[in-house]
């Protein structure tokens, strides 16, 4: 059973700096390379085709699409229409087409909350019959992307629009993946550890609390030193520079919604403007000001 409150938690952290989508016509026979340090969607819109190296070892939803019984299995290299996987840039592949293809790549950016999607995600998940289990974001993924962006303007918003709909189909493929048979069970889980997923949680659901390590301690029912070296050795990093990361992930969720920096800083904990000021720069190189102002919807004239 996959924790149900955990996922929600998961998809509302989530977020994208950019989700560019382009359609690519595929000769039979013909190969689409996917380079291996990217984060990449891609959704089979006709055709079929097939992964090199082979998606055989990963989890596959098979979806009987007349009696709409879903099974898990070991997996197939081969993708049909309607399927869909995310690849988060373990390794490099190449689709290859069987007898010709038309496949929907959205080539996308994470934002800081990368590490959390990251650390919970295998390298690839595959969802067969995505357009079965997600009628709405498989629709949604068969209209974007153009065949040749040289032939088609870009109108004022349109890096907006195409990042929030992107957002929707890549949250969606997680959904699908995790709600139907292929995460492990308690997924999604950061550290694997009951104690410190009990914290990790804490964090997230109230950022703005004043957490002490004495505090965070306690939450996870450990000593003060035995919690802050087993948090830094599991997640990698100290208890304090988590909250922080927590806290600005936040604030950019905040100010893109149009709350003021006063009112992020106050609602996240921090005891003036300009010492959340500092926190926030020191982990994205800007203001909160100016980040605001560069992620301010354009306005059509």
């Amino acid at each position: 059973m996959v924790d149900a409150d955990a996922l929600s938690q998961l998809l509302r952290s989530v977020d994208l700096e950019v989700g560019v989508a382009r359609r690519v016509a595929l000769p039979a026979g013909g190969l689409l390379p996917l380079a291996g340090d990217a984060v990449t969607l891609v959704y089979i819109a006709g055709g079929s085709v097939h992964g090199h190296p082979a998606l055989g070892s990963r989890c596959h939803l098979d979806v009987d699409r007349a009696s709409q019984q879903l099974a898990v299995t070991a997996g197939s290299d081969r993708l049909v229409v309607g399927d869909a996987f995310l690849t988060l840039g373990g390794s490099a592949m190449t689709l290859r087409a069987d007898a010709g293809a038309s496949v929907l790549v959205i080539d996308l950016v994470l934002s800081d909350t990368a590490s959390r999607l990251s650390a919970v995600l295998p390298g690839i998940i595959t969802v067969t019959g995505f357009d079965a289990l997600e009628p709405s974001a498989a629709a949604l993924a068969a209209t974007m992307g153009v065949v040749d962006p040289a032939t088609c303007p870009v109108r004022q918003g349109d890096p907006l629009i195409c990042r929030m709909m992107a957002t929707t189909v890549l949250l969606s493929v997680i959904r699908a993946w995790a709600a139907n048979g292929c995460a492990p069970v308690g997924w999604p889980s950061v550290s694997n550890d009951p104690f410190l997923d009990r914290v990790v949680d804490a964090i997230h659901e109230a950022p703005g609390r004043e957490w002490t390590v004495e505090r965070l301690a306690s939450v996870s029912a450990m000593s003060r030193s035995a919690f802050a070296e087993r948090f830094r050795t599991v997640i990698g990093r100290s208890p304090a520079d988590y909250v922080t990361e927590v806290r600005v992930d936040t604030a950019k969720r905040m100010l893109d919604a149009g709350r003021s920096v006063s009112e992020t800083s106050r609602e996240l904990g921090y005891a003036s403007d300009e010492g959340f000021s500092r926190a926030f720069r020191r982990r994205t190189g800007m203001t909160p000001s100016a980040w605001r102002a560069a992620h301010r919807t354009p306005i059509p004239a």
